[in-house]
């Protein structure tokens, strides 16, 4: 039986709100903003409250939240209302450190490129500066701002439109169309000081099912979807399936394998599905 522990968020102090979001809600893609104020002060801080909304027109958002324990803003948003343009710099292992660096709260005014080490990259087409470091950047156009409140911990949604995209050859593909996703070998957030690396073991593919369409798990026999060593990421690629094995398919199971129990069957099927192999474990179950 699944116990669970129910938070009341109405009986919680807005700090611990959003301890509980941050490790609940994530990994969480990290907006690197680069602004700049009206006086032609360079600013740059992370974000992890980010993600893409739109691809036609292809739009980003982000939101500097007012601090939870002084309901004071901070310098990034005060320079996208001054100037509306902010390139957004994607952040990768090799440069983590440094953006965390960067997300120090100095003094209005001081340049957190000098301060994290980062090197100015003059842009295509707005003033703030690219992180040449980066292996992404994308200059953007702000399109709006809009508050979520007034109190501490309240969001700001800074609604960006992508202008150009300056993608590093080096986490490109060979032909050099596509980012190659190890090599680009992105950083995200977590809750409280943890982060996460997306490359090697970490990565893995899920085909998703926009050619075909599914039989369903509820297609699936009772006995197979209640096996007691079956996972739910088994039954998901079994249910993904178009069509059942034939009968032809089946009776190609080896008799050695179609006399055992079903528990040693579902143990086998389970191994192939580690493997991806679902016809073969659809045939062995059915054996």
């Amino acid at each position: 039986m699944i116990e669970t522990t129910t938070f009341d968020l109405k009986m919680m102090k807005p700090a611990e709100i959003q301890t509980i979001l941050q490790h609940a809600i994530a990994p969480r893609p990290i907006c690197f903003a680069s602004t700049i104020d009206k006086n032609g002060n360079a600013n740059l801080s992370p974000f992890s409250f980010f993600n893409l909304f739109s691809s036609n027109p292809p739009i980003l958002v982000f939101s500097p939240a007012r601090r939870v324990r002084d309901n004071t803003i901070k310098h990034t948003l005060e320079n996208v209302l001054e100037i509306d343009e902010v390139c957004i710099n994607m952040v990768n292992y090799d440069m983590v450190w440094q953006t965390s660096l960067a997300s120090t709260e100095y003094e209005k005014g001081v340049d957190e490129f000098v301060k994290s080490g980062f090197t100015k990259e003059t842009s295509q087409l707005i003033k703030p500066y690219r992180v040449k470091e980066s292996p992404i950047q994308l200059e953007c156009k702000v399109l709006e701002v809009k508050s979520l409140g007034d109190k501490g911990g309240a969001g700001n949604l800074v609604i960006c439109e992508v202008l150009v995209i300056h993608v590093n050859n080096d986490v490109l593909d060979a032909e050099k169309k596509h980012i190659d996703q190890n090599k680009l070998d992105l950083v995200a957030r977590l809750g409280g000081d943890w982060y996460c690396r997306a490359s090697g073991g970490a990565l893995f593919e899920i085909e998703k099912p926009v050619r075909n369409k599914g039989i369903g798990i509820d297609q699936i026999r009772e006995d197979i979807r209640n096996s007691h060593f079956l996972t739910g990421n088994d039954l998901g690629q079994l249910g993904n399936v178009e069509q059942f094995p034939t009968k032809e398919d089946i009776e190609s199971v080896s008799p050695n394998i179609a006399k055992k129990s079903s528990f040693e069957k579902h143990k086998m099927a389970h191994e192939l599905l580690a493997q991806k192999l679902v016809q073969e474990a659809w045939k062995i179950l059915l054996s």
